[in-house]
């Protein structure tokens, strides 16, 4: 489904239009799942296709001693052992008017590699990850950075860590996201849309059956995708067996990159089950709903195949507020209790609400400028590139006391974060829409 700075038969606002010759904008996302990857993909794709040069990096290598890897580890831990200490830890840190002391020592280790990466042509950074726009932020604010730098905003809710000071733009999918992100101070808040792979249409009456053919799948019966990230967490097994045993819809489940979940659901019962699927727009042909726990690019890709949405049993933190973000940009419904399952889905098979979904999510790709014309309207002539500062060159000592405060940053995420049972609750923050919409930008 094209946006319409995918358009060929539009004017291009590429970058031979700011100048002579192809600029070069540099994306940095994180292999932190796929989501954050899959955004920079998109918009690699479409910066790409009118005219700029695009480099990417991974974030994660940019943070020295492996402490990435390191980070990435704790996130997956946390998620699939102890869930309710990553809830803590995730309402702690978005209380937070800024990063704490930890992160701000990980994010500034980040610096010098960060610049270092930026050929001198580049014209503009892109971040699809938080860190990643701290890290950006903090370099435009003390001038080390002389490009503009965007923030692509890629869940549908708003962490505090999200909004970077010094950022020049905040890119959201949705006015959602979008109102959130002003709230909490975000520069430059611009609703571009998804940038989902253009392969994810709504099937046609020969792609369905075709496409249940190919993947084994039941012709006659509702299918309701289940999905749970590259990394298949949260309780997808329990709710495999609730959905089969609604009687409404048949589950499909996909573990990603979770083999061993997959084989322990086909001993359960659950006869498709798959583990990582190449073809997601193929077997969301096949489907007739998608039901997901944690409300990232998965359920953006739904969208634009024309599936109606269900949010249940969520992960932790972005989980659930995303789940309650899409609920309120009524692209999504939230089942919170096992009992209401059958009945949403039901609704969302073959009633009202279902077609409401399906309209509302093909008129989300169908009507956002995209990204583009919000990068291009900030890059034009004259910006100076960006070349590594000696002030960020570290000394060995200086190098070993970042590292030092790196590993124990890690470990607190790792090993410590059930210790963040002892803050303080805070409450989820969502701003009605509205006020962002009729201007109300105090």
């Amino acid at each position: 489904m094209p946006h319409r700075d995918d358009l060929a038969s539009q004017p291009a606002l590429s970058a031979l239009q700011l100048g002579s010759g192809p600029r070069r904008i540099v994306l940095i996302s994180a292999s932190v799942g796929a989501g954050h990857d899959g955004a920079a993909t998109g918009l690699a794709d479409r910066l790409t296709a009118h005219g700029f040069v695009v480099d990417r990096h991974d974030f994660l290598d940019l943070l020295p001693a492996r402490a990435g890897r390191l980070l990435c580890s704790g996130y997956h831990r946390l998620l699939t052992w102890a869930p309710e200490s990553y809830q803590r830890l995730y309402k702690a840190t978005d209380q937070a008017s800024r990063p704490g002391a930890l992160w701000r020592a990980l994010f500034r280790s980040a610096e010098h590699r960060t610049l270092a990466v930026l050929p001198p042509d580049t014209c503009a950074v892109i971040s699809t990850y938080p860190g990643a726009g701290q890290v950006l932020g903090a370099l435009r604010r003390r001038g080390l950075l002389r490009v503009p730098a965007f923030t692509y905003l890629t869940d549908f809710s708003v962490h505090a860590m999200w909004v970077a000071p010094g950022v020049d733009a905040h890119l959201a999918v949705h006015p959602v996201p979008a109102a959130q992100a002003h709230a909490q101070g975000a520069a430059g808040v611009t609703v571009a849309g998804p940038v989902t792979d253009p392969c994810f249409t709504p099937a046609t009456a020969e792609q369905r059956p075709a496409a249940r053919t190919r993947f084994g799948l039941p012709a006659p019966a509702p299918l309701a995708l289940l999905v749970a990230g590259s990394w298949g967490v949260g309780p997808v097994r329990q709710a495999a067996v609730e959905i089969q045993k609604t009687g409404v819809a048949v589950p499909v489940v996909v573990c990603g990159r979770n083999q061993a979940l997959a084989e322990q659901l086909r001993r359960d019962g659950i006869e498709h089950a798959f583990g990582w699927v190449d073809d997601m727009p193929g077997l969301m042909h096949a489907c007739d709903v998608l039901v997901q726990n944690a409300g990232g690019l998965t359920s953006l890709e739904a969208l634009a195949a024309g599936l109606p949405v269900a949010s249940y049993r969520c992960i932790p933190g972005h989980g659930q507020t995303n789940a309650q973000a899409l609920e309120e940009a009524g692209l999504a419904a939230w089942i919170r209790e096992p009992a209401r399952l059958g009945p949403v889905l039901t609704e969302l098979l073959h009633g009202p609400r279902g077609q409401a979904q399906r309209a509302a999510g093909i008129a989300l790709h169908e009507s956002a400028p995209g990204p583009v014309p919000a990068i291009t309207g900030r890059t034009g002539h004259g910006l100076t590139p960006t070349a590594p500062s000696p002030a960020v060159r570290h000394t060995g000592r200086r190098r070993l006391a970042l590292t030092a405060t790196i590993a124990a940053a890690t470990v607190s995420l790792a090993v410590g974060a059930p210790l963040a049972y002892a803050y303080a609750e805070a409450p989820t923050r969502f701003i009605a829409v509205t006020h962002y919409l009729h201007g109300d930008r105090r």
